[in-house]
């Protein structure tokens, strides 16, 4: 595929956060760019307020003229588009380039040094530190990211030409499709389960995609994560280290050990030990790259974080709201470090929302050990994304099996009453289905509730 040749892009599934950061480049780059997404969302508002065109029916009469030519329209499809999908077979009974996001990815970033972040935890925040810092750093670079930064907001940075840093995601073995030179894997916990089965044959992919990294120099891992590259750590023994971490006015501090030297009083400001080691993968791959100590050191202190990634919406001494991502039992084990750490002795209110049947079947008794950490926690119904209900997976078995000393149910279109209501101060939103959607409308109603007092 010649991406000179096309004058169109054509995305089914737009609204996706990947498909979204694609969308972005091929409009800064001057190609035509629409597509079709399920359901209206904070993100396609973006886009279209951007001038891209997006509908919500699947209506091949809503493709418009600009895109039914093969010759100049490229198409680009998510996995998670059903394969009766109308307008993906009008595409291709009419003989379209249909590819998937990685695969364009590919095509992109093939001819860049480019730099790739994999893993089950932290690829979104590490990727989006490493753009961030090479773009301040007054690189030729575009990051291709799973989220949108605070510092852009947008899940696109920069326009640059010669070097890229992409996301490279496990689902569905996307990430093989890219070319990196350089990489890193934040971490391996089972997850995806649907797709490769077992967590060996996951492991087996990530041994792939570490495999595209000859010299292993150039390749980072955590600890946690068994194969042969550089390691990073925190509080730990490995190539890169942070040591010495102690909170600051709301700053971490900490100090950064390499292999050639100490580099003290790094500040950085998002909470928890592992934003610290996605910042400390970052670090080490820009600095490893060439990068300036000075100037690595200043992004990272400007760097204000991914929306949904430990997002505070309310901030206040009599209030705290946090919004986050987190779908997997470790990750909410990073988030109740996080909030355990910083708001000793307040009362905490988590609120989950299981994404995905075949995760939460998995992981159940995971779930319920992480989630029974926090002293009150509520549960929505599980996010179906792509899947249909599992009998006997449901909330309600979740519940069941949490030790908290409170715990409920709650409904979605309950659950800002619920929160108002709440003997908390400090409130969690947690999952990566459409919860994310109700998270402007928690914000107003808790800055309303304030207000009124």
């Amino acid at each position: 595929m010649d991406i000179n040749k096309i004058k169109s892009v054509y995305f089914i599934g737009i609204g996706g956060i990947g498909m979204s950061a694609l969308a972005r480049y091929f409009k800064n780059i001057g190609k035509r760019v629409a597509g079709y997404d399920k359901t209206p969302t904070q993100l396609t508002d973006e886009l279209i307020e951007a001038g891209i065109n997006i509908h919500f029916t699947d209506d091949i009469a809503q493709i418009g003229d600009d895109y039914r030519d093969a010759a100049t329209t490229l198409v680009v499809v998510t996995p998670a588009v059903p394969k009766a999908h109308l307008e993906w077979n009008y595409f291709i009974d009419n003989n379209f380039t249909i590819q998937k996001r990685a695969e364009v990815l590919g095509i992109i970033t093939k001819d860049t040094y480019c730099f790739a972040v994999a893993g089950t935890h932290g690829k979104t925040t590490t990727s989006s530190i490493l753009g961030h810092i090479l773009y301040q750093s007054g690189l030729d670079v575009t990051a291709f990211l799973g989220g949108i930064v605070e510092n852009y907001q947008t899940n696109l940075i920069g326009d640059g030409k010669t070097v890229t840093v992409v996301e490279a995601d496990e689902f569905d073995r996307s990430f093989l499709k890219l070319y990196p030179d350089m990489a890193c894997i934040t971490s391996t916990d089972a997850d995806h389960l649907d797709i490769f089965g077992t967590q060996e044959e996951m492991l087996v992919s990530f041994q792939d995609f570490a495999d595209k990294i000859s010299d292993k120099n150039n390749f980072f891992r955590t600890p946690q994560v068994n194969l042969e590259g550089r390691t990073v750590a925190v509080l730990g023994d490995a190539d890169f280290e942070a040591r010495n971490i102690r909170i600051t006015d709301g700053w971490y501090l900490f100090d950064i050990k390499t292999p050639n030297e100490i580099i003290v009083d790094v500040r950085f400001a998002l909470p928890g030990h592992h934003n610290i080691s996605n910042a400390l993968l970052a670090f080490a791959m820009a600095y490893t790259y060439g990068v300036a100590v000075d100037k690595i050191k200043a992004a990272l202190e400007s760097f204000e974080g991914v929306r949904r990634r430990f997002s505070y919406r309310v901030r206040t001494a009599e209030m705290v709201y946090i919004d986050d991502y987190a779908h997997h039992p470790t990750e909410i084990n990073a988030v109740f470090q996080a909030v355990s750490e910083l708001y000793v002795g307040r009362k905490v209110l988590a609120i989950f929302q299981p994404h995905l049947y075949s995760r939460t079947r998995d992981f159940m008794d995971d779930f319920a050990k992480s989630l029974s950490q926090f002293e009150q926690v509520a549960l929505l119904d599980i996010y179906p994304a792509r899947e249909l209900p599992m009998d006997g997976i449901t909330s309600a078995v979740l519940l069941d099996k949490i030790t908290a000393n409170h715990k409920t149910l709650v409904a979605k279109d309950h659950l800002i009453d619920f929160i108002l209501n709440a003997d908390a101060d400090v409130i969690v939103t947690i999952g990566a289905g459409d919860i994310g959607e109700e998270v402007t409308k928690i914000k107003q109603a808790i800055e309303e509730k304030l207000k009124s007092k």
